[in-house]
C-alpha cells in the first residue's frame, strides 16, 4: 500500500485520518482500489452499505427514479415519501414520520421535537435532555450536546444548554436523574463508536417506566444498529421496549443519504408547520432507495439470514479468544459486534489492512465488525482468518 498522499487530496479539508487507498468501485462485499485490488469489507461504509456494494436493485431503482423524479422540495406531496413513511411508520408500531439527510439531522430533529414536547407541557421549565455516557448521537452542535464523550465536544464549547449526563444501563443513575424538568431521554440500545455495548433489556425497561412516570419522551438512536443489523427491522424488536420516537439513517438507504425520525402521535404530534424542515428531506428518489433497501432486507432473506452469520462469527471469535489472552470480551448482536482486547487493536486492524481486510475500531482497543448484511459465510470465514492470522502475529 503506498504510503504517498494521493493526487488532489489536498484539497480535501484535514477532518478525517484516512489511509492512502483510493478505491474506485465496489462488488458485494469488496471493494476494488485503484491499482485493482480487492479488499474485503467489514465495514460497509460503516454499518451503511447493508446490501453491499453496487447493488443491482439499488442501482436500477436510482436509473430509473432519476428519469422520472428526483427533488420537488416539501413544498407538495409525493407519492414515494409517503408510501415510505407508511412502511416505516407500520413496521415499528408507530404513527408519523419526518425525512432528512443524516444520522446526525436525524438526531437534531429528535432534540427539537423533544423540546417542542416539553414546551407544550405547561411547565416552562420541562426542557432538560438526558443523554447516556459514551453514547454518540453526531457531529452537529446540538447531536454533540448530547453526546457523551468529551473527545468529540472538547473543541467546541460551549455546547447547547439544558442537557445531562446518567450512566448507561445504570437504572439508579437513571431513576435519580429524573424529574418533571426532563423532556426526553436518548438511548442508543447498542452504543457503536464507544465500543459496541448494548443495553440492557432491563435498563430500557426501567427508562420506558421513567419516561411514562415523567411524561417524558424516550428517543432509541438506531442509526448504526437499526434496520435489520441486529436481526430484526429495527433494534428496539429485541429488547421488547418500544419508544416514543426512533432515529434512523445509514442502512436505511443502502449507502444512499437518507434519515428519519419515526414517532408515535404523542411525540410527531408537536410539530406544526414551520417547527422544522429539511429542503433535500424525503425525495423522491432518497425514499424510492430506501423502499428498495427496505424490500431486500425483508423479502430476500437479507435479516432472516443475520442470526446465522452471528453464530457463525460468534463460534469462530470464542474459539480464537480461547487461542489468545489478547481478546478480553466479544459483545453486540446480529452483525454489529465487537472485540475487545488487552492491547493492539490498532495494530491488528493495520495488518489486516495489509492483508487486504478493512476493519474499523470502536472506543479504546475495540475492533467493530459491520459487514454488509449480505456477506456470505464464505467470505465471513476468509475475513475470520485473515483476523485470527494478524492476532497470531508476534508483536514488535
Amino acid at each position: 500500500m503506498s504510503t504517498k498522499a494521493p493526487a488532489n487530496s489536498q484539497y480535501l479539508m484535514n477532518t478525517y485520518s484516512r489511509s492512502n487507498l483510493v478505491f474506485d468501485r465496489g462488488e458485494g462485499s469488496w471493494l476494488i482500489d485503484s491499482n485493482g485490488d480487492r479488499y474485503l469489507d467489514f465495514v460497509a461504509g460503516i454499518a451503511v452499505n447493508c446490501l453491499g456494494h453496487s447493488n443491482p436493485a439499488i442501482a436500477e431503482t436510482i436509473c430509473n427514479q432519476s428519469r422520472q423524479l428526483m427533488h420537488i422540495s416539501n413544498l407538495y406531496f409525493n407519492t414515494n415519501q409517503m408510501a415510505l413513511a407508511r412502511k416505516l411508520a407500520e413496521s415499528a408500531g408507530l404513527d408519523q414520520v419526518f425525512f432528512c439527510n443524516s444520522g446526525t439531522e436525524a438526531n437534531e430533529a429528535a432534540i427539537k421535537l423533544s423540546r417542542k414536547y416539553g414546551g407544550l407541557s405547561g411547565n416552562p421549565s420541562k426542557n432538560i435532555i438526558l443523554h447516556m455516557k459514551d453514547s454518540f448521537h453526531g457531529r452537529t452542535l446540538g447531536a454533540l450536546s448530547i453526546t457523551g464523550q468529551e473527545k468529540y465536544q472538547e473543541c467546541f464549547r460551549p455546547l447547547i444548554g439544558g442537557t445531562a449526563q446518567v450512566d448507561f444501563n445504570n437504572i439508579a443513575s437513571l431513576t435519580a436523574a429524573m424529574n418533571d424538568d426532563i423532556c426526553a431521554v436518548f438511548i442508543e440500545p447498542i452504543q457503536g463508536e464507544s465500543g459496541v455495548t448494548p443495553a440492557t433489556v432491563e435498563f430500557l425497561s426501567a427508562a420506558r417506566s421513567l419516561c411514562e412516570k415523567y411524561d417524558a419522551l424516550l428517543i432509541f438512536d438506531e442509526v448504526q444498529c437499526g434496520m435489520g443489523r441486529t436481526g430484526s427491522l429495527f433494534a428496539f424488536e429485541q429488547f421488547g421496549v418500544k419508544p416514543d420516537a426512533v432515529t434512523l439513517a445509514k442502512g436505511l438507504g443502502g449507502g444512499f443519504p437518507i434519515g428519519a425520525v419515526v414517532a408515535n402521535t404523542k411525540a410527531g404530534g408537536a410539530f406544526v408547520p414551520s417547527d422544522h424542515g429539511s429542503t433535500f428531506g424525503g425525495n423522491p428518489l432518497a425514499c424510492t432507495v430506501a423502499l428498495t433497501v427496505l424490500d431486500q432486507l425483508e423479502n430476500h432473506s437479507v435479516i432472516s439470514e443475520v442470526p446465522v452469520k452471528n453464530a457463525y462469527i460468534i463460534k469462530r471469535l470464542n474459539e480464537l479468544k480461547e487461542k489468545t489472552p489478547l481478546i478480553s470480551d466479544i459483545r453486540g448482536m446480529g452483525l454489529i459486534l465487537g472485540i475487545e482486547f488487552t492491547s493492539g487493536a490498532k495494530e491488528i486492524i493495520a495488518s489486516c489492512l495489509d492483508k487486504k481486510l478493512l476493519l474499523i475500531s470502536a472506543g479504546s482497543n475495540v475492533i467493530r465488525l459491520v459487514p454488509a448484511l449480505t456477506i456470505s459465510l464464505e467470505e465471513l470465514k476468509l475475513g475470520l482468518d485473515i483476523l485470527e492470522e494478524a492476532i497470531s502475529e508476534p508483536t514488535t
